[in-house]
């Protein structure tokens, strides 16, 4: 794909000198949102708006099995011309149910139903109005010897094949989309894809359960995480078309508290869910990458695809960034030539439909990202591939520069014209691009106390917060058992792009451990505070979580047959973390801390060699750890570095 030409020198040092010159960020992304803002805007559908202008049906479509999936279809009024299909396929419930039941339109459907398609909305195997039996990540079977194999993959072509011979005023092709569970029945569905599937966005898709996507990151269980989506979704509905299914009752604010006094995770079905949640005891019984999940890895099937390719995440996705980046790459390796691009915006899970992209947290883009995104890349990739649309303009790659606030484009991604460069910890904590000359005896050392486990956010909630992927870390910068270390002001920008890689030289005096490495910005003293700023927040020295990944280390050389420390040897836990593209400004640091909890995001590690799901009380001991800084046993963390723009 031909990578349009980059902004000229003269533009770049325009907005140079508006920096220096106003102490604030003008970018490329704002320039170009205020281009967008004079163009024609589809502005949101409500749904007064729906029920003029979009006649619903409901059609229960069967499948080659002869069970039947129920979809509402939302047509145009207006038949004088034919349009295309928009396909979301959901396990979450197409309400409200009933022809004369019009919703208040979310996602796809809010944002793009006054450029008229045809919008389907089907609820999945098992779940809701569809019949079947419904499975988690329901495995893709490379082989279907008869109409008996069925997948995602092969109920996607059936409804797709269903609606273009049986709604009328179609044009005969057909968009796939989604944003999480959907992004992955999207992404399903361009394996051996319908003719007529033209483009699929999977947006936020899951990848993979137990490497990277939602309730495991590299073995590690993200607890709060899986208790609140299993608690809520697996709940057994006696009409699921007519109810919803409860929150579950905490019956407090304080996640840290509540999750802390469950004690053993066998505590939880014994206490709560008493035996009502059947994928949570699921979960419990495969505390390693065994087949169960191999079975529910999606990347090795994302074969045989045609249709054009939109895959979109955000940098601050706390549930899918792995999803997205790795079945972009997938979706890239198994097919060449296909139109593929991968959208990475400076969003939490699914931001980019739900509010304008502005902000999150307390960190401002200076510029509205998502609606930027909607109206200049999304809505003109369907319309190109599903409309013959003109107007089509993307990279390989177009990724969003957090820290300099601005749209960037690649044409592959990570960017091939990167320098990978190490980050060593050094004594006194510094960070240093200089290896250590030390020969015996540097090391940093902490105790660990599964007891009182270092907290992953400085406030009070009960869930996985959006805002915690760059929250403040000054917080944990003064915790006894954190490590920080941290570069000298710096003298010039500095832009990472791609993955980032945390290789540590450590040892215990248990025989397991979490390492938890965050890479961090922080920002300059006299950074200027936010105008208004109602939390009364201190911005100069912010320490802004960029990336952070947790190992649990017994699966560093192994997530199929995890091993044991050998108590107070030196070991290497080296583990990728997602993908960044940040820019450290000048005047700014930059910052490693390495911990050992991250509570309640990450469940404790008992610090003793077991079956963690099913660890007793007495398993829980605190643990000496120790971080080796010598030449011979270095601890670094290497980032992809992109050369200065002349």
């Amino acid at each position: 794909m031909k990578n349009p030409a980059p902004a000229s020198a003269r533009r770049k040092r325009v907005l140079r000198r508006l920096v220096a010159s106003f102490g604030t960020i003008f970018t490329l992304a704002a320039a170009l949102s205020a281009a967008q803002a004079s163009a024609d805007r589809l502005e949101p559908a409500d749904k007064a708006w729906l029920e003029e202008n979009y006649t619903k049906f409901e059609y229960p479509i069967p499948m080659r099995d002869g069970l039947k999936l129920l979809t509402a279809v939302y047509a145009p009024k207006d038949t004088s011309t034919n349009y295309p299909f928009w396909l979301s396929r959901t396990p979450y419930g197409i309400r409200p149910y009933g022809v004369d039941a019009y919703p208040d339109p979310r996602d796809a459907l809010t944002h793009f139903a006054r450029e008229k398609f045809i919008f389907a909305l089907q609820d999945v195997r098992g779940r809701n109005g569809s019949e079947g039996e419904f499975v988690h990540m329901r495995p893709i079977r490379p082989v279907k010897a008869g109409p008996a194999d069925t997948d995602e993959s092969t109920d996607a072509w059936d409804t797709i094949d269903w609606l273009v011979k049986h709604v009328p005023n179609n044009n005969g092709r057909a968009g796939l989309s989604g944003i999480s569970y959907p992004g992955f029945y999207a992404a399903c569905g361009a394996i051996d894809g319908h003719p007529a599937l033209k483009a699929v966005s999977p947006q936020a898709p899951i990848a993979d359960w137990f490497i990277g996507d939602d309730f495991h990151h590299n073995g590690a269980l993200y607890l709060p995480h899986a208790f609140n989506f299993l608690a809520h979704f697996e709940q057994k509905l006696e009409k699921p078309t007519r109810e919803d299914p409860k929150r579950f009752d905490y019956e407090t604010p304080n996640g840290y508290e509540f999750f802390l006094n469950i004690g053993p995770l066998a505590n939880a079905d014994a206490r709560f869910f008493k035996g009502k949640i059947p994928f949570w005891n699921e979960l419990m019984q495969h505390g390693a990458y065994d087949d169960f999940w191999k079975a529910r890895n999606l990347r090795p099937h994302l074969k045989n695809v045609h249709a054009a390719v939109l895959t979109v995440g955000g940098w601050f996705d706390a549930e899918d960034l792995f999803g997205a980046l790795n079945i972009y790459r997938e979706i890239e390796r198994q097919n060449p030539g296909i139109f593929n691009t991968v959208v990475m915006g400076p969003w939490a899970h699914g931001q980019w439909h739900s509010d304008d992209g502005l902000k999150l947290g307390h960190i401002n883009f200076r510029a509205k990202t998502a609606d930027y995104f909607r109206q200049t890349i999304e809505l003109p990739f369907f319309k190109h591939f599903l409309k013959g649309g003109t107007n089509l303009d993307l990279p390989e790659a177009f990724v969003f520069e957090t820290g300099a606030c601005q749209w960037r484009r690649f044409n592959a991604w990570p960017p091939t014209n990167t320098v990978v460069q190490s980050l060593y910890f050094r004594a006194d904590g510094r960070l240093s691009f200089a290896a250590p000359s030390e020969d015996t005896g540097a090391f940093d050392e902490y105790v660990s106390d599964p007891a009182k486990p270092v907290p992953f956010i400085p406030n009070v909630a009960i869930n996985m917060t959006r805002e915690h992927m760059l929250d403040d870390q000054r917080f944990a910068a003064t915790r006894p058992d954190v490590l920080a270390y941290q570069t000298d002001l710096l003298e010039e920008d500095l832009t990472i792009a791609g993955p980032i890689t945390a290789s540590l030289r450590v040892s215990t005096t248990g025989t397991d451990s979490d390492w938890i490495v965050k890479l961090i910005d922080v920002y300059s003293g006299d950074y200027p505070n936010p105008d208004p700023n109602p939390t009364g927040i201190q911005m100069g020295g912010y320490q802004q979580l960029v990336r952070g990944e947790a190992m649990r280390g017994k699966f560093r050389n192994s997530y199929e047959k995890p091993e044991p420390f050998a108590a107070g040897r030196v070991a290497k836990v080296e583990w990728l973390m997602p993908d960044a593209c940040h820019t450290f400004w000048r005047g700014h640091r930059i910052m490693v801390q390495v911990q050992s909890s991250w509570f309640p995001l990450v469940d404790r590690n008992p610090q003793t060699f077991t079956d963690i799901y099913h660890a007793k009380p007495e398993d829980f001991r605190k643990a000496t750890q120790r971080l080796y800084r010598t030449a011979a046993t270095p601890s670094a963390v290497l980032v992809n570095v992109l050369p200065k723009e002349r």
